[in-house]
Protein backbone atom coordinates (compact mmCIF):
# COMPACT_ATOMS: atom_id res chain seq x y z
CA UNK A 1 0.00 0.00 0.00
CA UNK A 2 2.86 2.06 0.95
CA UNK A 3 4.72 1.74 -2.66
CA UNK A 4 0.98 2.30 -4.25
CA UNK A 5 0.43 5.46 -2.10
CA UNK A 6 4.18 6.61 -3.36
CA UNK A 7 3.70 6.22 -6.61
CA UNK A 8 0.50 8.40 -6.78
CA UNK A 9 2.20 10.98 -5.30
CA UNK A 10 4.93 10.56 -7.03
CA UNK A 11 3.28 11.00 -10.64
CA UNK A 12 0.98 13.55 -9.63
CA UNK A 13 -1.99 11.10 -10.04
CA UNK A 14 -4.46 13.36 -7.95
CA UNK A 15 -4.18 16.75 -6.05
CA UNK A 16 -5.74 17.12 -2.69
CA UNK A 17 -8.52 19.56 -2.37
CA UNK A 18 -11.50 21.21 -0.51
CA UNK A 19 -14.90 20.12 -1.17
CA UNK A 20 -17.22 22.27 -2.66
CA UNK A 21 -20.05 23.54 -0.49
CA UNK A 22 -23.08 20.81 -0.61
CA UNK A 23 -21.06 17.84 -2.11
CA UNK A 24 -20.30 14.94 -0.66
CA UNK A 25 -16.84 13.14 -1.61
CA UNK A 26 -16.45 9.77 -3.67
CA UNK A 27 -15.19 7.07 -1.05
CA UNK A 28 -12.51 4.55 -1.99
CA UNK A 29 -11.20 1.19 -1.44
CA UNK A 30 -7.83 -0.31 -1.43
CA UNK A 31 -7.85 -3.87 -4.01
CA UNK A 32 -5.43 -6.39 -2.85
CA UNK A 33 -4.05 -9.26 -5.48
CA UNK A 34 -0.92 -11.63 -5.33
CA UNK A 35 0.60 -12.23 -8.17
CA UNK A 36 2.54 -16.08 -8.72
CA UNK A 37 5.35 -16.80 -10.68
CA UNK A 38 4.96 -19.82 -13.28
CA UNK A 39 5.77 -22.20 -10.12
CA UNK A 40 2.53 -21.91 -8.39
CA UNK A 41 4.62 -19.60 -5.84
CA UNK A 42 3.75 -16.09 -4.62
CA UNK A 43 6.09 -13.76 -6.76
CA UNK A 44 4.56 -10.34 -5.28
CA UNK A 45 1.97 -8.50 -3.75
CA UNK A 46 -0.21 -5.54 -5.32
CA UNK A 47 -2.52 -3.48 -4.14
CA UNK A 48 -4.59 -0.53 -5.71
CA UNK A 49 -6.70 2.61 -4.84
CA UNK A 50 -9.87 2.34 -6.42
CA UNK A 51 -12.45 5.10 -6.42
CA UNK A 52 -16.19 4.03 -6.02
CA UNK A 53 -17.71 6.12 -8.58
CA UNK A 54 -20.87 3.65 -8.96
CA UNK A 55 -22.10 5.71 -5.68
CA UNK A 56 -22.22 8.98 -8.46
CA UNK A 57 -25.74 10.14 -9.55
CA UNK A 58 -25.30 12.04 -13.37
CA UNK A 59 -26.24 15.59 -13.49
CA UNK A 60 -25.98 15.44 -9.34
CA UNK A 61 -22.07 14.79 -8.90
CA UNK A 62 -21.52 15.16 -12.61
CA UNK A 63 -22.31 16.50 -15.83
CA UNK A 64 -20.98 14.18 -18.72
CA UNK A 65 -17.94 11.58 -18.62
CA UNK A 66 -15.12 11.14 -22.16
CA UNK A 67 -13.38 8.23 -22.66
CA UNK A 68 -10.46 8.80 -25.46
CA UNK A 69 -10.51 5.54 -27.48
CA UNK A 70 -9.58 5.51 -31.00
CA UNK A 71 -11.25 2.97 -33.67
CA UNK A 72 -8.64 -0.17 -35.50
CA UNK A 73 -8.91 1.40 -39.01
CA UNK A 74 -7.59 4.85 -37.98
CA UNK A 75 -5.11 3.36 -36.01
CA UNK A 76 -4.29 1.31 -39.36
CA UNK A 77 -4.96 4.78 -41.10
CA UNK A 78 -1.96 6.31 -39.27
CA UNK A 79 0.43 3.47 -39.42
CA UNK A 80 0.28 3.38 -43.36
CA UNK A 81 0.66 7.50 -43.30
CA UNK A 82 3.70 7.20 -40.78
CA UNK A 83 5.00 4.12 -43.54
Amino acid sequence: MEAEFQSLQKNHTWILSDIPAGKKPISCKWVYKVKYKADETPDKYKARLVARGFSQKEGIDYEETFAPTAKMSTIQLVLALAA
